[in-house]
């Protein structure tokens, strides 16, 4: 599914909403045709069907040093943006097709990158980068139950730069 699709044209922002929100109001989308110019992330397909899990990760970097007098201090030194995907295989659905293919289980360097859009729902507002995909396991589990999955995208490059999505951009 697309972005667009899941965000029909009648789906409006609300950048002022406040109050809780759920996992389920956040959009992990990925670029499946890596290399073509131009892709707008509402053609960007939705990683949802049989997913149980897009935990997303902010694993920052420090440095620790100690000196005279002022004792220990911690230096951030900057952040990998990751998710780890689980769920259940569900052949037919892009993001899993293209995440589980031949030429991403078993790539390497560039061949495994893509675009990706990370986003709430609610306010349209998130953010945009590019990230590695690791495929740790594409079928594990028992005689009676679905195919496990777990991939990991691991930010690659640069920061992700801030983001809103409109409907009618």
């Amino acid at each position: 599914m697309k972005v667009s699709e899941l965000l029909k044209s009648d789906w409006t922002a609300k950048a002022d909403f406040t109050g809780p929100r759920v996992h389920n109001d956040m959009i992990l989308a990925i670029n499946t045709t890596p290399g073509t110019a131009n892709v707008k992330v509402s053609d960007y397909a939705v990683v949802q069907i049989q997913i149980e899990g897009t935990d997303a990760q902010l694993n920052p970097e420090t440095s620790e040093k100690v000196y005279i007098r002022s004792g220990k201090n911690t230096n951030k030194t900057g952040t990998q943006r990751s998710f780890s995907v689980t769920g259940e295989r569900y052949i037919g659905d892009e993001a899993q097709d293209f995440m589980l293919s031949h030429e991403i289980k078993y790539g390497s360097g560039s061949d495994v990158i893509t675009d990706y859009a990370y986003f709430d729902m609610l306010t349209g507002k998130g953010e945009k980068g590019t990230v590695a995909i690791i495929v740790n396991s594409d079928g594990g589990g028992d005689a009676s139950s679905g195919l496990e999955i777990d991939v990991e995208l691991m930010q690659n490059g640069g920061n992700p730069t801030k983001f809103t999505y409109s409907a009618t951009a």
